[in-house]
């Protein structure tokens, strides 16, 4: 089954063995001239069938420096690398080979990280294969990053009501094609579990907390960058986030809407990584664009809607690395924020509080062996893709072993909303009176 008919036309993917793949469709109209810092635009149909054999452009963003560490980590291999360009809004589908229409198969639909700056749905360490090998679709997408997708300003709200959030309404857009179309590939509108780590589990708990989700998605998953009294992920009022557009337009010498829709692209690129490095080298380092309260997509802040109760009430699961964000040694001792781990654990005790299901708790702590950062911020990403062979990292059976464990874990969540399977020992929910979280080492 490698040519499927979509809404806006049909699409050819790649057949491999046990499942197809489908690149770069796209989900929308390209943002571009004067969709510019709008919402996303249902994409025009065409004509034929059209080659989803690559991946499509990602959104622009500074590429990492050669010195970086991640660069040897994720962004070594020439095979994953594709362009940036502000037409952008693409997605991926991973399903099994020999699927019907009438499979009505689970969905995971993935939204990837990178500080809402970088990053990109093909990324070396994101495989559906073993997704599709446990009976699961698995999505990729693509949003829009940096001022392009998250930049507010007075101008904007005057012109539609709104403004800022532009990538986390790419990703609900997203999501509706795919309730719209996954059918044809064999899967379930009805049954999405959407995940996300780093900055794209910051986006999973704007969705949550989000009315427009209401009835899209079964369940979340959550990996190192969410959960309750979580600061690193707090938001800006609109009026905050006005005032960093002010900034933005200060510096790139616009005077109007119209001057800041004529930019070049290069322009807000160098201007949005200018800002971001100002940010992060500040007494108070954050993320300059990021989801803001908006009074539509976001009515108020992850807290005060986990408080209340307003958050959907669906399956949850969530979790961090032991040398995460929020986890390292010198900020526990130094009480600079709460730990990752523990704003997981605070969110389901919430949960139960509410009278609602206790969340599912993970904490991974396997180490490097190569060198001493221990289970690092992304680490991983590897082990829950089943992308182990691409990583430069020397293996060993017990890293593969915990590989198939995980994906045997996320996989089940996915189908059941409850990650247990029977060959690993229970997994119980994280409650007050078992504070229980299931470790992976």
């Amino acid at each position: 089954m490698n040519i499927v008919a979509t809404k806006q036309g049909s699409v050819k993917g790649v057949s491999k063995t046990g499942y197809t793949i489908f690149r770069g469709i796209p989900y929308a109209k390209p943002p571009v001239g004067d969709l510019r810092w709008k919402p996303p635009v249902t994409p025009d149909a065409w004509e034929g069938i059209r080659d989803a054999t690559a991946f499509g452009s990602k959104s622009i963003q500074m590429e990492h420096d050669n010195s970086s560490f991640y660069v040897k980590e994720f962004y070594s291999d020439g095979d994953y690398m594709v362009e940036s360009s502000e037409d952008c809004l693409y997605l991926n589908i991973w399903t099994p080979e020999g699927n019907n229409p009438n499979a009505k198969l689970p969905v995971a639909f993935w939204i990837h990280g990178g500080a809402f700056v970088g990053g990109n749905g093909g990324e070396l360490e994101f495989d559906g294969k073993s997704y599709c090998e446990r009976g699961v679709i698995l999505v990729t997408i693509n949003y829009r990053l940096g001022a392009l997708g998250f930049l507010a300003h007075k101008w904007l709200t005057e012109e539609s009501g709104i403004s800022g959030n532009y990538g986390i309404y790419d990703q609900l857009a997203a999501l509706d094609w795919v309730r719209e179309n996954i059918a044809a590939f064999g899967g379930d509108g009805d049954k999405i579990t959407i995940f996300g780590q780093s900055a794209g589990a910051m986006s999973v708990q704007a969705l949550v907390s989000s009315e427009l989700t209401e009835g899209k998605i079964a369940g979340a998953i959550l990996q190192s960058g969410g959960g309750y009294k979580f600061n690193i992920s707090s938001q800006r009022t609109l009026k905050e986030a006005e005032a960093v557009g002010d900034q933005f337009a200060q510096y790139v010498g616009a005077k109007s809407l119209a001057d800041l829709r004529a930019l070049p692209v290069e322009k807000i690129l160098e201007v949005s990584g200018k800002m971001f490095l100002e940010a992060m080298g500040s007494a108070t380092p954050g993320l300059p664009f990021a989801p803001c309260i908006d009074g539509a997509l976001l009515k108020q802040s992850y807290d005060k809607t986990l408080e209340e109760g307003r958050h959907l009430d669906i399956h949850y699961m969530l979790g961090s690395t032991a040398n995460d964000l929020a986890n390292t040694p010198d900020q526990k001792e130094s009480g600079i924020m709460p730990t990752l781990h523990n704003v997981c654990v605070e969110w389901s005790l919430l949960n139960e509080s509410l009278g609602r299901e206790p969340n599912f708790v993970y904490y991974f702590s396997h180490p490097t062996t190569e060198d001493e950062l221990g289970a690092f911020h992304s680490f991983e990403l590897w082990y829950m893709f089943g992308t182990l062979g691409r990583s430069w990292r020397k293996k060993t059976k017990a890293d593969y072993l915990l590989s198939e464990k995980m994906l045997d874990h996320w996989c089940n969540f996915i189908k059941t909303g409850d990650p247990n399977v029977m060959h690993t020992g229970t997994w119980y929910r994280c409650k007050r009176d078992n504070m229980y979280f299931r470790e992976f080492v």
